[in-house]
């Protein structure tokens, strides 16, 4: 979890390879009205989310009845957004990926194809409730190193 342009799907896909999770990327599952929002530079309100988080809630229920290990890449930027995808399991486990808001904006500008403009990175940070029992890694650090270390954190082969 984290910000636009924290790393996280980068994080997430290297971890899924590393351990033999099944990876979704969080954005994938946007329903078009939040995508056209965010295309057009209007951050998204609580209600636009609500569907969104349903979706990803959907995976997790799926993954955990299944049994199969996943790894979901998605913002989750409030607790309550959070608590919505955990619904109180303590298998669901967060990571939160974050960095210094220029390194962050210069990410976010020169990436392409993707929905999220720059421009709405600082109603990201606004709303961003820091979780207060999740590993926290900087987007400094190499994307390896932190999978290698959520390894050990969770004591996952990989």
């Amino acid at each position: 979890m984290g910000v636009a342009g924290s790393g996280k799907t980068t994080v997430a896909t290297l971890f899924a390879k590393k351990t033999g999770a099944i990876f979704y990327e969080g954005d994938d599952f946007h329903p078009p009205e939040n995508v056209a929002k965010m295309r057009a530079g209007i951050p998204l309100a609580d209600a636009d989310r609500k569907k969104w988080l349903k979706t990803l809630r959907k995976i997790v229920v799926h993954a955990l009845a299944k049994k199969e290990f996943t790894a979901l890449a998605c913002s989750a930027l409030k607790a309550k957004y959070r608590d919505a995808l955990a619904a109180g399991d303590s298998r669901v486990k967060f990571v939160h990926l974050t960095g210094p808001r220029t390194l962050i904006a210069k990410r976010l500008k020169n990436r392409r194809g993707h929905f999220m403009p720059a421009s709405l990175l600082a109603s990201q940070f606004a709303i961003l409730e820091p979780p207060a029992d999740a590993p926290v890694f900087s987007c400094e650090k190499s994307p390896k190193k932190i999978v290698a270390e959520l390894v050990q954190i969770f004591g996952i082969g990989g």
